[in-house]
């Protein structure tokens, strides 16, 4: 790193005073910090790794300090980071800023294939961290599992299922994979029987189902692991915890079970069941039906979800989850990106497959074209039904998406248009659909100065906290 551009992270971090993802402060004024290791870890296993600026005190306003010796911290560092495993390689700058002496060292973000990298005194399960906005936070035995999981690849959707029987699976489900594969993998189309077909697809080993075989075939996968389904749940504001009129935490909620296809058809319609949908009608009077989500983009997000999801032991008792919010629906699940992928590079480059198997049993039960067009798909219709594109995260091994509508856009409505809106009696819910905005921001904010001007009135002015409550024009 440049002086000049070590000089211009500092005047931006004091102006900030704030610490960043890539950016840790460390004071080191008397002496080189002794426990840089969760640092250390955290900028390693990021792909941008990260930044340790010495000689800045963030508890003092972040003033200069300096440090003791920028020889001597040099030499105590790269021990810290020769107890690393693998070794972390850092790469010093000094400076001078405001007649003081700083010292950075820039840490380098390893190849997903060394991840995780860890303090070796305490072992990779305790001294692996990864970093959360501007704090190290221990990785769980999860997150350090899925590291290793892609190094050694492992598959987990090709484990046996203990006690799992074949004579429980869709016969004419299988029967019509079965009659795919020869038709589309034309050296498997004779001479091999039906059971070796299985097993060398992936879906039984050892004449055992896989789980793979499990989730595509089986009536009920949810006898052997009850959480591998879809919780999905309808909320009457904008946020977990808002509730309706009537105290209603949810407007609907269900768990969806079955194999992958049928959880997949059964999520959507859902969604779709619980959606808003707008009549448009043309100059010509035709009437066309809009939905408030893309059709196809929801059930592109729904079956990732399924797909590529995490089946490890360690994520077995996580369900996928669906909340439909009043602005927005999210889609999460198990298992962060696999491989050598970043957010950013999603839906334009060919990621690796975490289940190959499934999404290989999938394609040929047309439920999935496994070309890698999910998520283009999904930002496609999005933006062609005039909606903001969809939002990929990850965060502490969870996958997710999340898909806005126009409600804000729609529903930003002024104070006479609440008048207009109550010209007949109007429940608290209604008022906070119509708004666009929270219960709290939509009764004292909107609706009391207009109870208090007069300009309406409640229905039970006795009861003003009544769940059977309504407002209505003066």
């Amino acid at each position: 790193m440049q002086e000049e551009t070590l000089k211009r992270i500092v005047d931006e971090i004091r102006k900030q005073k704030t610490e960043k993802q890539t950016v840790e402060l460390k004071l080191a004024q008397y002496g080189c910090p002794t426990r840089l290791y969760d640092t250390l870890s955290s900028f390693s296993n990021q792909d941008d790794g990260g930044i340790i600026i010495f000689g800045i005190d963030e508890k003092d306003g972040y003033k200069v300090k300096g440090v003791y010796d920028p020889q001597d911290l040099q030499k105590r560092v790269t021990e810290q980071c020769k107890q690393m495993e693998p070794v972390v390689r850092a790469l010093f700058t000094i400076c001078e800023i405001e007649g003081k002496v700083i010292v950075s060292a820039e840490v380098p973000g390893v190849d997903i294939a060394e991840r995780p990298v860890f303090y070796k005194g305490v072992g990779r399960i305790k001294g692996s961290y990864m970093r959360v906005g501007e704090s190290d936070e221990p990785m769980s035995e999860y997150e350090i599992y899925s590291y290793e999981a892609f190094r050694k690849r492992i598959h987990d959707d090709i484990r046996v299922v203990d006690g799992a029987k074949m004579q429980l699976f869709d016969e004419k489900r299988l029967d019509d994979y079965l009659e795919a594969v020869k038709r589309e993998r034309r050296n498997l189309s004779e001479h091999v029987s039906d059971e070796e077909i299985l097993e060398l697809m992936g879906v039984t080993s050892d004449g055992k189902p896989t789980l793979a075989g499990l989730m595509a075939f089986s009536r009920y996968p949810q006898t052997y692991f009850p959480q591998l389904c879809i919780t999905a749940v309808s909320l009457p504001g904008t946020e977990m915890g808002i509730v309706g009129d009537d105290g209603e935490r949810f407007m609907d909620n269900k768990r969806i079970t079955g194999a992958v296809p049928d959880m997949l058809e059964e999520a959507v319609e859902f969604v779709r069941r619980n959606s808003r949908t707008k009549t448009i009608v043309d100059d010509e009077g035709h009437r066309q039906d809009k939905p408030e989500y893309p059709v196809k983009a929801v059930r592109e997000a729904i079956l990732n979800a399924l797909v590529h999801r995490d089946y490890s032991i360690h994520t077995e008792n996580v369900p996928i989850r669906i909340e439909m919010y009043r602005d927005r629906m999210e889609v999460l699940s198990s298992g962060g990106l696999y491989g050598k992928i970043s957010i950013d590079a999603l839906g334009k480059v060919h990621p690796e497959t975490r289940n190959a198997v499934l999404a290989n049993i999938l394609e040929l039960l047309k439920v999935t074209e496994n070309r890698y067009s999910g998520i283009p798909t999904m930002r496609t219709e999005f933006i062609s039904a005039g909606l903001p594109a969809p939002v990929f995260s990850v965060n502490h091994g969870e996958f997710k998406v999340v898909m806005k509508n126009n409600f804000f856009k729609e529903n930003v409505v002024s104070k006479e248009a609440i008048l207009d809106f109550c010209s007949v009696p109007r429940s608290r819910t209604e008022l906070m659909e119509f708004t666009g905005k929270s219960r709290t921001h939509t009764m004292v904010n909107l609706v009391a100065p207009l109870v208090e001007s007069g300009k309406l009135k409640m229905t039970l002015p006795d009861k003003p906290k009544s769940s059977k409550q309504r407002f209505v024009r003066s």
